[in-house]
C-alpha cells in the first residue's frame, strides 16, 4: 500500500532529480549516473515502475503520443490533455454534459434498461470530469423521467 502511493505521488509530483553546482559561475546541473546513491536509485526506480504502470494501461494510440515523455507525471498530463482536454475544453463538455443530464428524456421506443444506461453513461461522464451527481439526485432524475403507465408520452 506504501509503494502505491509512492508511486502515486512519483506521477504527481514527477521523479525527484539529484542536482549539484558546478562550474563558475556556479550554476545547478542534473548529477550523472555515477554520481548517485542508492536512495535516488530507488527514486528512479520508482519513476520507471510507474512510467510502466502508465503505459501498461493505455493502448497502442495513445502510446504515440506519450512515447517521448521522460517521466511517469508527463505520462500522465499528456493522457490527462488527451482524455480531459485544457481546462476550457473540460469545461465545455461539463456544460454540455449538465444540459443532456438536466434535459434527460426517455425515448419513446427506447427500453428502461438502455435508458438506464444513457443516463448511466452521461454520469459517469460527469463524474471523470469532477462533478459529482449524487445517489439521491440520480434516482429522482431516474423516476421522474420514468413513464407513467397508462399514460401516453
Amino acid at each position: 500500500m506504501a509503494e502505491d502511493s509512492e508511486l502515486w505521488d512519483v506521477i504527481c509530483e514527477g521523479p525527484f532529480v539529484l542536482t549539484k553546482t558546478s562550474g563558475d559561475p556556479a550554476v545547478t546541473v542534473p548529477k550523472t549516473r555515477k554520481e548517485f546513491n542508492d536512495v535516488y536509485l530507488k527514486a528512479i526506480e520508482k519513476n520507471f515502475r510507474a512510467k510502466k504502470i502508465l503505459v501498461c494501461g493505455i493502448g497502442p494510440d495513445e502510446y504515440n503520443g506519450i512515447s517521448a515523455c521522460q517521466s511517469a507525471k508527463e505520462i500522465w498530463e499528456a493522457l490527462q490533455t488527451a482524455h480531459e482536454g485544457i481546462t476550457q475544453v473540460k469545461q465545455s463538455k461539463i456544460d454540455m454534459l449538465t444540459i443532456e443530464y438536466k434535459f434527460f428524456r426517455i425515448k419513446g421506443d427506447e427500453s428502461i434498461q438502455d435508458m438506464h444506461t444513457r443516463f448511466t453513461s452521461i454520469i459517469n461522464e460527469l463524474h471523470s470530469l469532477g462533478e459529482i451527481i449524487t445517489r439521491k439526485n440520480f434516482v429522482r432524475k431516474i423516476v421522474s423521467v420514468l413513464p407513467v403507465p397508462g399514460k401516453a408520452n
